[in-house]
């Protein structure tokens, strides 16, 4: 059966999901072509300019038969600033708006399953400032107590809030500011999903070797540049995986074989989660069509 058969035109978006190196691109590439769509990434890296390698952008894999697909949300911030989840969500359905103008299809392609969701399912997310008196109000709290706060006033849709004490306050903050303030702006919307589907030992071994090929490619340089460039190595380590462990290496902490070593490890360990995301995805109702990647 051909992509554009899978697709029933009563959706009125497509997401292609699935573990990093799994094959989305390439995917919804070939299923954009078929029903003259647009993609818009759900990447929480690919949103950096001069963040090439690291992210595996492939901006070359848009291109396909000679077309050109366009894509929107990538190459939107400058590398050092934090893009948070609320901004995500306003530039999705910003791009979402003008992709239906032009009467195209929409296709959302990516492993972030937070942006995903945040995409999708109509999350209630505000822009809140900085609150210092909350913040000191906060921190005479423990971690514990922090939770049960913030598990009373939401959901815990992203883990990562909980990870650190600074995120956690950032969240409490955001959650307390937003009580009361009514619905989203957002709607959910209807959604065909479909995941790429790799056994486990594919997706090491795509893991693996994507690494050994990026390595090729200059991502030691990339981050290197990025350093000289005047950002931090602390903003750099934030983004994680490839440029946490680059950088550590860069700036002396380890060699570079335990980077190297590392890095797999932490790729694969992500992955990992990226599939247990859209397990309790599935879980919660949302229907996933697994396919076999092209």
């Amino acid at each position: 059966m051909k992509q554009k058969d899978r697709v029933k035109e009563d959706n009125s978006l497509i997401a292609v999901v699935g573990p990093t190196a799994s094959g989305k691109t390439k995917y919804a590439v070939k299923l954009a072509l078929d029903i003259g769509g647009e993609i818009i990434s759900a990447d929480s890296r690919q949103l950096y300019r001069g963040m090439d390698i690291g992210t595996g952008k492939d901006l070359a894999d848009y291109t396909i038969d000679g077309v050109e697909i366009p894509y929107h949300l990538i190459d939107i911030v400058d590398p050092g600033y934090r893009y948070n989840i609320f901004e995500y969500q306003r530039d999705f359905h910003s791009a979402y708006r003008e992709i239906l103008s032009r009467g195209k299809k929409a296709i959302l392609c990516g492993g972030s399953g937070l942006y995903i969701e945040a995409a999708t399912q109509g999350y209630k997310l505000h822009e809140v400032a900085p609150d210092p008196i909350l913040r000191e109000r906060l921190e005479r709290h423990s971690n514990a107590q922090l939770i049960n706060m913030l598990e009373e006033l939401q959901p815990l849709h992203n883990t990562t809030d909980t990870n650190s004490r600074k995120r956690l306050i950032r969240a409490l903050e955001i959650a307390l500011h937003s009580e009361g303030r009514g619905e989203s702006q957002f709607p959910p919307i209807a959604t065909r999903f479909i995941g790429i589907k790799v056994s486990r030992e594919e997706r090491i071994a795509r893991i693996d070797y994507r690494l050994e090929q990026r390595l090729k490619e200059g991502l030691v340089e990339e981050v290197e540049s990025l350093l000289k460039g005047g950002v931090t190595p602390q903003e750099l380590i934030y983004y994680g995986l490839e440029y946490k462990f680059v950088t550590l290496y860069l700036i002396g902490e380890i060699s570079f074989e335990k980077m190297k070593e590392s890095l797999a490890v932490a790729i694969r360990q992500f992955a990992k989660r990226q599939m247990t995301w859209f397990r309790r995805m599935e879980r919660r109702g949302v229907e996933i069509e697994w396919v076999e990647p092209l």
